[in-house]
């Protein structure tokens, strides 16, 4: 991990406690250790994960003791989805170089299995939720977290390979194949995402529920072929109209008991539901949903490395567009009222960008 000297003081978004998020000033990281990369942040998204914790949290952010895996405290410096230009590198770093543009894989695990997806169920953390990350001008990370991005990639798409990659792992976890039938409940900014992942392994049709109009017209835009505002139609009846058995794969991206027995209710027997959401609180589960139907259930979180890669390249061969997905940029000082409050209360609103450098 990166360890910090300090000089020059900057703005800094630093995560307190929930509904506690402040612009601080604080001293610049210098990089230090010969592994450690230091990245002039150009753009930074804000995650429903950096939603939750503004609204619950903490949750992935350290309590009241420091952090297992990384040893910080809180405050911390939040923003895990960002793009940067690399202003230096330690003299164990042969991947980047200064000047090159890198998008950040924030995902720290222990390193005791070669698989880091696996290892991060014995323990995990990102940066910018358990270590300093990206709402600043300048970070400093391990050089297993950057990633080289092509100069032919914007940094402003850049910053989407993130949460694109969480996408990407669901439609792995679900074991989806070309030409099934998808729902995805709830569409926020993941579940977009998700019907953007979807659409480019092959779906035959995707079906997209909400109770939000705006983001459901979001979800027309990104691939989904129906859309569905749930509060009006039943979704078990809609699919069964058209899929008597049910749908192949369904994604729970909504982090609500209603939506998980619906997206169990939509799928056909031996089909899978894969939860993709947060959820804030423990939920009532009854397990016979599954047994009395035959469908499965998984879980995923994060991406393996060659998953955030293979987003990346398929980004940069214009295989997948993420464009859509932005809807405002936004200056750091702003980050509370235009940035979680407008997350928090304008469902028009999908990937917000916190401009920091604002390099392309």
């Amino acid at each position: 991990m990166a360890f910090y000297l300090l000089h020059n003081y900057m703005d800094f978004i630093r995560f307190y406690n929930a509904k506690d998020i402040r612009v601080e000033d604080i001293e610049e990281p210098k990089l230090v250790g010969d592994d450690d990369v230091k990245v002039r942040v150009a753009w930074a998204g804000i995650c429903g994960s950096d939603l939750h914790e503004y609204l619950a949290g903490p949750i992935i952010a350290p309590g009241d003791e420091p952090d297992p895996l990384t040893g910080q405290k809180r405050p911390i410096t939040m923003g895990h989805e960002f793009s940067g230009v690399v202003e230096e590198v330690g003299s164990n770093v042969k991947t980047v170089k200064p000047g090159d543009k890198v998008a950040i894989n924030p995902l720290i695990t222990s390193g005791n299995h070669d698989n880091r997806l696996y290892d991060m169920y014995k323990g995990f953390q990102f940066v910018g939720l358990g270590s300093d990350g990206g709402f600043a001008d300048y970070t400093v990370v391990d050089k297993i977290n950057v990633v080289k991005v092509s100069d032919d990639v914007s940094l402003e798409i850049a910053a989407l390979v993130e949460p694109t990659a969480v996408a990407m792992q669901a439609i792995r976890e679900s074991e989806m194949e070309f030409g099934e039938t998808v729902a995805v409940f709830g569409v926020g900014p993941i579940g977009l995402v998700n019907i953007i992942a979807a659409r480019a392994a092959g779906a035959k049709e995707i079906f997209a529920f909400d109770l939000s109009e705006e983001r459901l017209a979001k979800a027309k835009e990104v691939g989904a072929t129906h859309v569905v505002n749930s509060g009006e139609v039943d979704p078990n009846e809609y699919i069964k109209e058209r899929y008597p058995d049910g749908v192949d794969r369904t994604f729970e991206v909504a982090g609500v008991p209603v939506t998980l027995e619906q997206a169990i209710q939509v799928t056909r027997p031996r089909g899978t539901v894969t939860v993709v959401s947060i959820f804030e609180e423990p939920i009532d589960f009854n397990p016979m949903l599954l047994t009395a139907s035959g469908v499965r259930i998984s879980s995923t979180l994060a991406y393996e490395d060659d998953i955030f890669d293979l987003t990346l390249k398929m980004i940069e061969n214009n295989q997948i567009d993420v464009s859509p997905l932005i809807t405002d940029h936004i200056e750091l000082e702003n980050i509370v009222e235009n940035g979680f409050e407008s997350l928090s209360n304008d469902k028009s609103q999908a990937k917000i960008l916190v401009k920091l450098s604002g390099d392309k």
